[in-house]
């Protein structure tokens, strides 16, 4: 079970804000949304593609200049067997 410790002083609104903070990065409460209802299997492939694009996304925002090359000498190695 997750939790928070609430430091001496610290309002609990505060406390609350950083639980649901942590339980959003960890996906528990979109979990808990998803089983709440009977989910049919064409909105949980439509679910699991948001998802996918979403990681995606994130995961190709960054490239180091190193990708970036071996990426174009992929490229053009296709380009010249074809």
């Amino acid at each position: 079970m997750r939790g928070v410790t609430i430091n001496k002083g610290e309002p609990v609104d505060r406390a609350l804000k950083r639980l649901k903070s942590l339980l959003d990065n960890e996906g528990i409460l979109e979990e808990m949304r998803r089983r709440r209802a009977f989910e049919t299997p064409v909105q949980r492939a439509q679910r699991k593609a948001r998802t996918a694009s979403k990681r995606n996304r994130q995961r190709f925002r960054y490239t180091s200049p190193t990708q970036d090359a071996a990426a174009a000498a992929a490229k053009e190695a296709r380009a010249t067997e074809a």
